[in-house]
């Protein structure tokens, strides 16, 4: 069963960023909008954030959440991003 991602369609860009954050990902450095963070893993997340308070389309989110931060469905609850 994969991501039910209606659940996360109100995800801002601060909320996310200090998901990264409490997973361990550090800012590394910016270029125009787009925000990039790394993990000590090697994981890589660009997050082009136009206003804090703006939300993600669900396929952006979807690229970010499993093939930039390959967060699971556990991950997302862990983060308290779901319930």
């Amino acid at each position: 069963m994969g991501i039910d991602y209606r659940v996360l369609r109100s995800l801002t860009a601060r909320e996310l960023i200090a998901a990264l954050a409490r997973d361990g990902f550090f800012f590394v450095r910016q270029r125009g909008s787009h925000q990039r963070y790394r993990h000590a893993d090697g994981r890589r997340v660009t997050v082009a954030p136009h206003a804090g308070g703006d939300t993600f389309s669900l396929k952006t989110l979807q690229q970010i959440v499993e093939n930039q931060a390959r967060w699971t469905e556990e991950d997302l609850r862990r983060l308290k991003l779901i319930k």
